[in-house]
């Protein structure tokens, strides 16, 4: 069995922002070597997610609306945690759209429904963060 680990660096220019990375994630696929196994891609920041869902701008701003309805970024002081940091909204984002996701390989390639692309999901932004991909398999 093969393993391959490698960390994608993202620093985005808003405080709240969705990536596609499932282009990234093939690359990695096919740097490995691996045809038959599973990747892990997971987000290596409290304040950032992974997640699995459809490209489509319409849903990226659903998600935005619903989270923020859920864990308003403001007012700050709403927040315990808030008393020496701004960005209690952004854990609690977080927990709610998932640290990572796993994915099958099958002859190289990601084995994803017809509209499922992975995403970095950014809560509070604008500073270097990482995802790790680990794959596994053969």
């Amino acid at each position: 069995m093969k393993s391959y680990r490698k960390e994608l660096w993202f620093n985005t220019d808003k405080r709240r922002q969705y990536i596609n990375i499932t282009r990234d994630v093939q690359s990695c696929i096919m740097e490995s070597g691996v045809q038959e196994g599973l990747v892990l891609v997971n987000a290596m920041h409290i304040t950032a997610s992974v997640f699995i869902n459809d490209d489509e701008s319409g849903l990226h701003h659903d998600f935005e609306k619903w989270l923020e309805k859920l864990a308003p970024e403001k007012p700050h002081s709403q927040y315990k945690h808030n008393s020496y940091e701004d960005n209690a909204d952004a854990h609690l984002k977080r927990q709610i759209m998932g640290r990572e996701v796993v994915v099958a390989i099958t002859n190289g390639q990601l084995d994803l429904g017809p509209w499922e692309q992975i995403f970095y999901g950014e809560y509070d932004g604008m500073r270097r963060k990482r995802v790790l991909v680990k794959i596994i398999g053969q």
